[in-house]
């Protein structure tokens, strides 16, 4: 196992943050083909038979090859925190490494109990916004592994009134980004794209959710433009660009959201907003914690100069 970060690192950081983003893609298809129950019991796909019978069809292939790719995200999860576990402890690789793997696992046990809770829509909610907080945690990892370098030490928060100011909008836009896509979450559950045709709804209006979903994504596209405003005030420019990759998303997502409303929720744009919901989340975490390592370098400065130097 390596002792610094190196290629390999950084190769297993992106990996898992594709990995992680890639299993909600292909979960959603699982949901949005109606293969939800393709596979009716778990772990087994039947009560007699690990692998889908010829007389289940496609929807239990695409529900087999579902938990399959779980398997794939696992090693993953695994090979990643072997490449970071003995790098230094300052730099703080190997804790979100570790909750990675451990979610994942979690994850596969959470979609599992989804199955034989029948679809329930809170079971596939929080099937989804786990999913949501790994990606989170996966792209805290890709940071840190790409940076290499110590972590700043929690205790320095930003010191001035402009790095205080830039860390809360960062934090206001992180928030409301997990607002709207547990909105999002709730307006898939009472719409048609439930998993499964006899599957259970959450029981709200479709009509109503779409519009409700659509005030709190209004509320962070103003967030994302002061975000991207706030860091460039500030001469943050890691960050910048991470706000400005962020702010672009959020357009795209409200473009998508718009067009699928519209147009009788098509698979392939339902399939392509959730994606870029994951997607969306990992950018919005790297800007945060950019404004963060930033800021908190900038007061360690002004406390302690010769100790940053050192």
């Amino acid at each position: 196992m390596p002792t610094t970060v190196g290629r390999y690192a950084r190769v297993m950081a992106w990996i898992s943050v594709v990995a992680q983003s890639g299993i909600v893609t292909t979960g959603g298809l699982v949901r949005l083909t109606g293969s939800g129950l393709g596979c009716p019991t778990w772990p087994m796909c039947t009560a007699d038979s690990f692998v889908p019978t010829p007389e289940m069809g496609i929807h239990g292939i695409i529900e087999w090859g579902n938990r399959t790719l779980t398997g794939v995200v696992c090693i993953v999860a695994l090979l990643t925190f072997l490449a970071v576990l003995r790098t230094a402890p300052s730099m703080r690789l190997a804790r979100p490494a570790l909750a990675v793997g451990l979610l994942t696992i979690l994850q596969a046990i959470v979609g599992g109990l989804t199955v034989l809770l029948q679809l329930h829509p809170n079971a596939v909610g929080v099937h989804f916004l786990i999913s949501a907080l790994i990606v989170s945690i996966a792209a805290l990892l890709l940071v840190r592994v790409y940076r290499a370098e110590p972590v700043p030490p929690v205790r320095l928060l930003p010191g001035t009134r402009g790095d205080r100011l830039a860390f809360a909008i960062a934090v206001a836009t992180v928030a409301m980004t997990w607002v709207t896509v547990y909105v999002g979450s709730l307006t898939t559950g009472s719409g048609p794209h439930a998993g499964d045709a006899a599957a259970e709804r959450n029981g709200l209006d479709p009509q109503f959710m779409q519009h409700a979903h659509s005030i709190p994504a209004y509320v962070l596209l103003g967030l994302a433009i002061l975000l991207v405003i706030v860091t460039g005030v500030r001469a943050m420019p890691s960050a910048r660009r991470a706000a400005i990759g962020f702010l672009a998303l959020v357009v795209l997502q409200a473009v998508v959201g718009i067009w699928q409303s519209r147009t009788g929720l098509p698979i392939v744009l339902v399939s392509v907003h959730m994606t870029l919901s994951m997607v969306s989340i990992a950018t919005v975490t790297v800007a945060l914690v950019l404004v963060r390592r930033t800021a908190s370098l900038r007061q360690a400065e002004v406390s302690d100069p010769e100790r940053v130097e050192g």
